[in-house]
């Protein structure tokens, strides 16, 4: 209320000052075309007919809602053709009368002071913040900004640099790689060199921080751009997609700090969202760790394809609950549910099912972490083997129509007791999947997700923000990557290509070394690795391997009408084996036996048991790791 009455009194000033620029211009006019004092009554009233005229012009050219400190092309456009249009009445009058009471002469001086005065009235701020910038060296006090490319995203940034009272930014050159761009300028800022000379162009000028501003150019022509922007030894910004130039969101609030996945090189994978729509369209939605990183994403996008009910189950209430208040804020109209249970609780699944009858199940709960579950195996076992084997048995008894696992790579010949589950997941899908009458159960297989809870990248950012070390495992070491939502739309694509017992496996390109990844957020931050922070190899932890691998010996893959989806071929299992074998697994679990990982290799032939197969000693080589790390940072 306090901000429209403020608006109000603004646009009332404003008139009052067009009264009076108005009352000015026809005096001046008046007087300095007819060299004379005497002022006849009919002349009164040409000069209030023009104020009122004048005021009511203005108004129907929205010229009473425009901030000083944004005043451009356009609001001037307006007033010069609404000015214009007061002088041709004005010509018409005085060829109407013969120059009895004005002249030709008059109007057109007339027209000129008032757009001269009006102009000036409404550029003051402008006029302002200009001088202050370029004539008294106001830019010296602020950020000296590069823009890397100089179309119309960094335009926008430049006004908005130029025009804001409030920027901190200074923005003294451009690098383009578009030739005839070369030595022009953009509101007063120069291109003065490509992409490819940024750095001998970030010591000329004295840059302090880069802007990159290229949302149209393709992901990999920008990551190779970012990563000459990042030899310069300034912190880099960058604006994220094109679709902000299409909103018209170009702004300074829009930059973020570049990070590590803008330089895996490689476009966002898209998916068909009409083949999603289609099976979640109306339908009852059950995610299982809907709380977890990849649980959450799934209930974000799941939100967007009109089901019918979303229900949200996580046995972490604080997870829970920020999803769930997130989804209410973008849509208040989503049918939505949280449940507070542990998948563990075969009898609480069973209700679950019972009551709300889902007609598709993304099963994401699961423990995750590598090292953690190497001390913990009995919980990895409990969480991942039976809390999927659980919800997977009820959704096959209360007939759900699509049943999808999410698994990992880490599940191939695993060395690890986490993958080693998440193998005996993907057996179970595929074994109960080829038996059921109602439900197309799958398992999905991907990597590393950036940014997911226990991920490289957030230990990393950690570290860098406590002034590092960073900590890398093995110089060597790599990993496939995706983005969050990467991983969640071709999860939820592999979904609708769902038929039963199928492991789909995703493309994620090119595996990636961890330590340049360690190297290139340091290069972003303006930091030099190894001389300001130090890159740690502490040597891998138990269960740890120099390399994942998406597929087992005896599987093959069938490609899907999605390039970066592919099916691996069935492997023929012993069932009769596999469920004995799990009754044993399950009593040493619960029973908290010793052995725990040997059973678990009983299942998985390729599961190779770390030598450290005690708790105990797992337990105190991690403890010594972290100690060497510590002595060596």
């Amino acid at each position: 209320m306090k901000e429209k009455r403020v608006k109000i009194w603004h646009s009332i000033l404003l008139v009052c000052v067009d009264v009076l620029a108005v009352t000015l211009a026809g005096a001046f006019a008046y007087f300095s075309t007819l060299s004379t004092w005497n002022i006849p009554q009919p002349v009164l009233l040409w000069w209030g007919a023009n104020v009122a005229l004048a005021v009511l012009v203005f108004l129907l050219f929205n010229l009473y809602r425009v901030l000083f400190s944004s005043v451009g092309f356009p609001e001037m456009s307006r007033a010069l053709v609404a000015v214009a249009i007061l002088g041709v009445l004005n010509v018409v009058f005085a060829l109407v009368t013969k120059g009895a009471y004005i002249t030709v002469g008059t109007a057109l001086v007339y027209a000129l002071s008032l757009f001269c005065i009006a102009s000036a009235v409404r550029l003051w701020k402008r006029g302002i913040i200009f001088f202050r910038n370029h004539i008294v060296g106001g830019g010296k006090k602020k950020t000296r900004v590069m823009i890397v490319g100089g179309g119309a995203a960094g335009l926008a940034l430049i006004k908005e640099m130029q025009d804001s009272v409030k920027s901190v930014y200074y923005p003294v050159c451009i690098a383009d790689d578009d030739f005839e761009k070369r030595g022009k300028s953009v509101r007063g800022v120069k291109i003065v060199g490509t992409t490819y000379e940024v750095k001998r162009i970030a010591v000329q000028y004295g840059v302090q921080e880069i802007f990159v501003t290229m949302p149209a150019v393709e992901k990999k022509k920008v990551s190779e751009i970012v990563q000459r922007c990042q030899e310069c030894g300034c912190p880099v910004k960058m604006l994220p997609g094109i679709y902000q130039m299409a909103n018209g969101e170009v702004t300074m609030s829009k930059l973020r700090q570049v990070d590590v996945q803008d330089l895996l090189g490689r476009e966002q994978v898209r998916v068909n969202l009409d083949e999603i729509m289609g099976y979640i369209e109306n339908k009852v939605v059950l995610v299982t760790g809907g709380g977890g990183s990849i649980g959450s994403e799934l209930c974000r996008q799941i939100a967007t394809h009109k089901p019918k009910t979303l229900i949200i189950l996580d046995i972490y209430e604080n997870n829970a609950y920020e999803i769930e208040q997130e989804l209410k804020r973008t849509d208040s109209s989503l049918n939505l549910l949280t449940l507070i249970a542990s998948v563990r609780d075969r009898e609480k699944m069973r209700d679950v099912f019972a009551k709300y009858r889902p007609q598709i199940v993304f099963h994401a709960a699961a423990h995750k972490h590598v090292p953690l579950m190497e001390t913990s195996p009995n919980e990895a076992v409990k969480n991942n083997v039976f809390g999927t084997l659980n919800v997977a048995q009820c959704a096959d008894e209360f007939a759900v129509e699509t049943f999808v696992q999410i698994s990992t790579d880490k599940a191939v010949n695993p060395t690890n007791i986490m993958g080693a589950t998440k193998r005996i997941c993907e057996m179970i899908i595929q074994t109960i999947g080829r038996h059921s009458k109602h439900t197309n159960f799958v398992a999905v297989r991907f990597g590393n997700v950036l940014g997911s809870n226990g991920s490289v990248i957030p230990l990393f950012k950690k570290q860098l923000a406590d002034g590092g070390p960073l900590t890398v495992t093995h110089k060597d070491i790599i990993r496939y990557f995706m983005t969050i939502p990467e991983a969640v739309s071709l999860v939820l694509q592999a979904g609708a290509y769902a038929k039963g017992g199928q492991i789909f496996v995703l493309d994620m390109g090119e595996p990636v070394r961890i330590y340049d990844l360690a190297y290139n957020l340091i290069k972003l931050s303006g930091l030099e690795p190894n001389v300001d922070v130090d890159i740690v190899c502490t040597g891998l932890r138990p269960g740890e391997k120099l390399y994942e691998e998406r597929l087992m010996e005896e599987e093959g893959l069938q490609k899907t009408e999605n390039g970066l989806i592919s099916i691996a071929r069935p492997i023929e299992l012993d069932e009769e084996f596999l469920w004995k074998q799990i009754d044993i697994l399950h009593k040493k679990a619960y029973g908290e036996e010793d052995g725990v990982k040997k059973a678990v290799k009983e299942l998985v032939p390729t599961y190779t048991v770390d030598k450290r197969d005690s708790v105990a000693e797992a337990l105190h080589t991690a403890t010594q790791t972290d100690e060497n790390a510590e002595r060596v940072g």
